[in-house]
């Protein structure tokens, strides 16, 4: 079981996690819990990594530390009284670390990947320490552990690290143990090189290692306890009429995630696919909800679709030239370009013609892709470069859409009875997906008129 940040918030949250496995536990279940950051923690560990790094006045390291000290010792004396003078011994100590780092960081006014990782990771090790407690308190044996500690090894690539395949004899052999006596809170989005490094494992890396955990250890379950309930049929923010998806296959999991659905990140289904282990999506703030299960049996209903959902922040990117069509060698010129300059294509589109190929890249990447480009288009196949940065793409998902005739029509009949323009369109072998791109502006519309298109709003039959 995976408990994120606004799950473990404060001290009537962390009861509530509480409850929840000791219910559980005391039902017979061998259970292993990871834990994210408290609400807030992740983002102001990067805030002040960001600020201690470019001040030149002296940075207020003093204060920050002594504000996260009382938000977490609050919330340790509510929920673990009789633990609590033992465990901030323990939570002292790592505050120590975390400002040493922080004036490490000030005096060299350097902030490495390597170190960023280090102060990232405390939110997790303070949080950890106090869900365990809370457990001890309510009379069941806990040990907190670190990524490390609980065998998840990773590659050196700070910022997203990839876990490594050795990592799942090293996690049943450290994890397995505490869960026959207790259950173990492992410290989430963390792990580490096989020296013994600190790294982080980038966007939603306490699902991911759930995940990992839950392969490791063989679980017959993986449970993502998060605050809303479920996988949604679409943003529930834009669709106020969106219902949670009961039965969900790895594939249009993984496709929805990718495309800005934001209860589970893709990689965080990869380690539970390759073993078919489902993984359920449940709300910590009402545990009676059914929520979502993913897993590989793929649930058809009566409508083809079962999810649609948009991505935000992107950047449409158009390459032409006559000198294209027909000449072997230019796609590989360009995404060779733009992979050396660490460049995430997300989407790609291409003309019969081979005169055009569009890609969608996020923002961030949209001055690197231009650079990647220019040195292309200087090499004589490619006239010109063009770029929108004010886009979203679409993406429709249903693995009832394999093999149906008629659902792109449906798709596109709708847009254009709704005046909505589509500049792209991409549609992978599988059938599972049809993505498009649009204005920035005409994003809540398409996912309105195509939610309606498709009836998910109503009940599956």
């Amino acid at each position: 079981m995976k408990f994120g940040g606004t799950s473990v918030g404060d001290e009537k949250c962390i009861g509530r996690v509480v409850s929840i496995l000791e219910h559980y536990y005391k039902s017979g279940n061998e259970i292993a819990v990871v834990v994210s950051a408290m609400s807030g923690v992740t983002d102001q560990l990067h805030a002040i990594a960001e600020e201690v790094e470019k001040s030149s006045d002296e940075p207020p390291v003093d204060s920050f530390v002594q504000s996260i000290r009382t938000k977490h010792k609050k919330v340790l004396d509510a929920v673990a009284k009789d633990e609590s003078e033992e465990v901030m011994k323990e939570i002292d100590k790592r505050l120590e670390n975390l400002k040493n780092i922080l004036t490490a960081v000030h005096n060299l006014r350097e902030l490495t990947p390597r170190s960023r990782d280090y102060i990232i990771s405390f939110g997790e090790r303070l949080s950890a320490q106090i869900v365990s407690a809370a457990l001890r308190q309510a009379g069941i044996n806990s040990i907190p552990m670190n990524g490390c500690e609980a065998g998840i090894l990773t590659n050196a690539r700070h910022g997203c690290a990839h876990v490594l395949p050795e990592s799942e004899p090293r996690i049943k052999s450290r994890v397995v143990p505490q869960m026959q006596d207790g259950i173990p809170v492992v410290m989430g989005y963390m792990g580490c090189t096989e020296q013994g490094i600190v790294t982080t494992l980038g966007r939603s890396g306490s699902d991911y290692s759930a995940a990992i955990i839950g392969a490791g250890i063989d679980a017959d379950e993986i449970w993502i306890w998060t605050d809303v309930d479920g996988i949604m049929t679409s943003n529930p923010r834009i669709i106020e009429d969106a219902r949670v998806i009961a039965d969900i296959s790895y594939l249009e999991a993984m496709e929805l995630s990718y495309f800005g659905a934001e209860v589970l990140h893709p990689r965080s289904i990869e380690p539970a696919m390759q073993k078919g282990i489902p993984v359920r999506v449940k709300n910590t703030f009402n545990p009676s909800a059914g929520g979502s299960c993913v897993r590989a049996t793929e649930h058809k209903d009566s409508r083809v679709v079962k999810g649609i959902t948009y991505i935000e922040k992107v950047s449409l990117i158009n390459i032409t030239g006559a000198q294209m069509v027909g000449r072997p060698g230019v796609a590989k010129a360009i995404f060779t370009a733009l992979a050396e300059s660490d460049v995430n294509v997300m989407m790609i589109s291409q003309g019969s013609s081979e005169a055009n190929i569009s890609v969608i890249v996020v923002d961030e990447h949209l001055e690197r892709s231009i650079d990647a480009l220019s040195n292309v288009k200087h090499g004589g196949y490619v006239r010109e470069v063009t770029y929108d940065r004010d886009v979203v793409a679409v993406a429709v998902v249903g693995v009832g859409m394999a093999g149906t005739p008629g659902i792109s029509g449906r798709i596109f009949t709708a847009l254009g009875k709704a005046g909505v323009n589509l500049m792209m369109i991409s549609q992978g072998s599988s059938e599972v997906n049809i993505s498009f791109v649009v204005k920035e502006e005409e994003g809540p519309k398409a996912l309105r008129v195509l939610h309606d298109e498709f009836e998910l709003s109503e009940e599956e039959n």
